[in-house]
């Protein structure tokens, strides 16, 4: 679908005059379009929950060509529902009544391209350097599998993310609160400058807009919906981040949080995450988030101790060998009535530990070998199979 000249400038108009994520603004488009929403505004039609005077005083100096001749001067683009480059993710913003008109885009890759497969690294910008570190670490990781970050070019961890994915060669995408001509804060313009040669940076504030604190909390929605899951790197439990994480849920999007040590309050949101959402699942490294949001059988490697004899027992003969005596040599028959086992069974099991080298006959029965002994301390050598046959 192509999107017309009259309608781009109608939602560029729009953008100007009222803060993204306005419902009632939103509904009204949605109903009669953006077109149709312009003039209903400039006439003053009542709309059911809109100041209509004050946005009719907004739209009085806004045409919507000059927004786009303006933008076009700097590089950037409005990107809209409908453009080949729109992003279908952010669709789903329309189900929690949260939509967004429009984005402003400045960079050289294609936006919707980026967000095929999109994965969002947020925390809080007091980051301290485990957080920063593990950030960067994931965002490397992410990137060289093919995924694009998604950050919000603050500070602290979203800078590392994006700092890592840019390492790593990959592609990110800052979202801003504010212009995307402004580059903030302003000791991340040298950042600012390298995503948009390698991603993009995008807002739903017109250029030129400074950043307000409500502009943040609503841009927050964004970084989500552009993202198949959101990770919560390192947060305090008032962070920002975590308005990130709630709209994930809300569109169903897989929700992540890295924990921390337990002494530290800028961990304390990931863990309190954690402990809030059955749906927050902890992650540690690359493939157990690739493992969330990644293809079916994606699965990360477990991480486990040794395999010990032990462990590869089968039930049964694992049943037998908790009763063999540790030193004494007792008959079978006697060890089967501790087991709850029939002797001739008990037999198997102990012939099976043998040929292990779990357990050892004499004195006419069977006891423990000192490899037996050793794995029932919990320090017999770890082994890759045993030459039993399983039962």
């Amino acid at each position: 679908m192509t999107v017309s000249d009259a309608e781009r400038a109608a939602r560029a108009q729009l953008l100007r005059a009222a803060e993204p994520g306005t419902g009632a603004l939103l509904r009204h488009v949605r109903l009669v379009g953006p077109a149709q929403a312009v003039a209903d505004i400039r006439r003053h039609a009542p709309i059911a929950g809109l100041d209509v005077e004050t946005l009719a005083t907004r739209l009085l100096d806004v045409p919507g060509d000059r927004e786009l001749e303006l933008a076009a001067r700097l590089g950037a683009r409005l990107v809209c529902p409908g453009d080949d480059e729109w992003p279908i993710a952010l669709d789903d913003l329309e189900r929690v009544d949260a939509g967004c008109l429009a984005l402003w885009v400045r960079g050289t890759s294609r936006l919707g391209d980026m967000c095929e497969r999109a994965v969002a690294l947020v925390g809080t910008r007091a980051a301290t350097d485990y957080g920063a570190s593990l950030a960067a670490e994931l965002a490397s990781g992410l990137a060289e599998r093919g995924w694009t970050i998604v950050s919000g070019l603050a500070l602290g961890i979203d800078a590392a993310a994006h700092r890592g994915a840019l390492a790593a060669g990959g592609q990110t995408i800052g979202v801003l609160a504010c212009g995307v001509d402004v580059a903030y804060p302003v000791a991340n313009r040298s950042l600012y400058e390298r995503i948009q040669q390698a991603g993009a940076v995008v807002s739903e504030q017109p250029p030129g807009s400074a950043p307000h604190r409500a502009r943040f909390l609503v841009r927050n929605r964004l970084i989500a919906a552009l993202s198949a899951g959101t990770v919560v790197v390192e947060a305090a439990p008032r962070s920002g981040a975590r308005s990130t994480a709630r709209h994930a849920a809300e569109l169903y999007r897989h929700v992540m949080a890295v924990p921390g040590p337990v002494s530290s309050i800028l961990s304390a949101g990931c863990h309190q995450l954690l402990r809030d959402r059955p749906d927050a699942v902890l992650v540690t490294k690359v493939d157990e988030v690739i493992e969330q949001v990644g293809a079916v059988g994606d699965f990360a490697e477990r991480v486990s101790g040794p395999v010990r004899r032990r462990d590869l027992l089968g039930p049964a003969v694992s049943k037998a060998f908790e009763v063999v005596p540790v030193m004494r040599p007792v008959a079978v028959e006697r060890i089967a009535v501790t087991a709850g086992m029939r002797p001739d069974a008990m037999r198997a099991a102990l012939a099976a530990l043998e040929a292990a080298g779990l357990v050892e006959s004499r004195d006419g029965g069977w006891c423990m070998s000192k490899e037996g002994r050793a794995e029932r301390r919990g320090g017999g050598s770890a082994v890759e199979e045993l030459p039993l046959g399983w039962w």
